[in-house]
């Protein structure tokens, strides 16, 4: 089957990972059109808009997004958040962000394997900010009993499809007794539905304390939308660092995958930079389009090369370049389904 999907390179990095991936996926055998377009800064230089309607019609069209990353400025000068656009403009409520041990990744813990569901349309993200008076900034953030629910379900329909035992919904209902009240109502109405998964609370400062002494505890979190940013990058560095999580961003007729690290511009367009994030973006994209067998051969191959350990970028402790390690990434591939002989790809190690 053919499929179309949009390709956002972003800044930085960016055009070097997602290149990387789009080559893996082409070299896995799946039949893609790969549609350019542009958000963010290259957006602003391009269009003068960091989320063009030339982004949003191509978006609309194909409804399947690849991105790499994009640079937001920090305060007051320059855009708001082209991310945040996106998601709100396509309602993709759904980030999931799965935090997994790699082998020969180096990390503080092994064998971890927990999913952060974050609601991704409300709270703090969604609301205004406006100055109220000289000095004083008012920022506002937005719990709805639909967007709660939404989330919650989508928690707990994942947890059930993946073989998950338990839900964890991370609040702080103590302090915001309504808004953070009603997202925990809601989660306990959804839980009702799903009696064979497990279902506990806990307060989000005890849920960073506690991903920090034993995540083990954790199977899979839901929770609002800046809870959900902060603590999925605390998780990512139980397992080695943001370039080595994937994620997903669903609505009901969109999604969009992408790496959840920075555009790192320091070692941008230097062939350095860590592929891994984004060709596991791409086996989460080829996993909601149907192509399982694609994406397993795709993980398979990449995690033969991290445990290898050869073949990989400085970050991970290797020497080889971003091509280099994709390169490896395609022979993996290839000596899987029998393109290269045995000795071809123990010569090509």
């Amino acid at each position: 089957m053919a499929y179309s999907v949009v390709v956002i390179a972003g800044d930085g990095i960016g055009p070097e990972v997602v290149q990387a991936a789009c080559r893996v996926v082409d070299a896995a055998g799946v039949d893609v059109e790969w549609v350019p377009a542009w958000l963010g800064q290259q957006a602003v230089e391009r269009y003068g808009d960091p989320f063009p309607a030339a982004t949003r019609d191509l978006i609309r069209t194909h409804r399947v997004v690849l991105k790499g990353p994009v640079a937001t400025p920090i305060g007051r000068q320059g855009f708001r958040s082209a991310v945040v656009a996106l998601r709100r403009a396509f309602d993709l409520y759904a980030n999931v962000r799965p935090i997994r041990s790699l082998p020969g990744v180096p990390a503080r813990y092994a064998d971890i394997d927990l999913v952060i569901v974050r609601e991704n349309t409300e709270g703090f993200y969604s609301g205004p900010e406006q100055m109220v008076s000289p000095g004083v900034v008012e920022s506002v953030r937005t719990v709805t009993e639909r967007a709660a629910t939404r989330i919650a379900r989508y928690a707990f329909t994942y947890a059930t499809r993946h073989g998950r035992q338990r839900v964890t919904a991370v609040h702080k209902a103590n302090i915001f007794k309504l808004g953070d009240g009603l997202f925990l109502e809601c989660c306990r109405r959804v839980a009702r539905d799903f009696p064979e998964i497990a279902y506990e609370e806990i307060i989000v400062d005890n849920a960073c304390l506690q991903m920090v002494l034993n995540p083990y505890r954790f199977d899979v979190l839901v929770m609002e939308n800046l809870y959900g940013d902060l603590m999925s990058d605390l998780a990512a560095g139980l397992v080695g660092g943001l370039g080595v999580v994937p994620s997903a961003n669903i609505g009901d007729d969109v999604a969009l995958f992408e790496a959840v690290h920075g555009t790192a511009p320091d070692i941008a367009g230097r062939n350095r930079a860590n592929p891994t994030a984004m060709i596991l973006s791409a086996v989460m994209m080829l996993r909601y389009l149907g192509e399982t067998a694609a994406a397993d051969r795709i993980e398979r191959a990449l995690l033969r090369v991290l445990a290898d350990c050869r073949a990989v970028t400085p970050d991970l402790g290797g020497t080889a370049t971003t091509t280099e390690m994709t390169d490896a990434v395609i022979r993996a591939l290839q000596h899987e389904t029998g393109a290269i002989s045995d000795c071809e790809w123990q010569i090509s190690k």
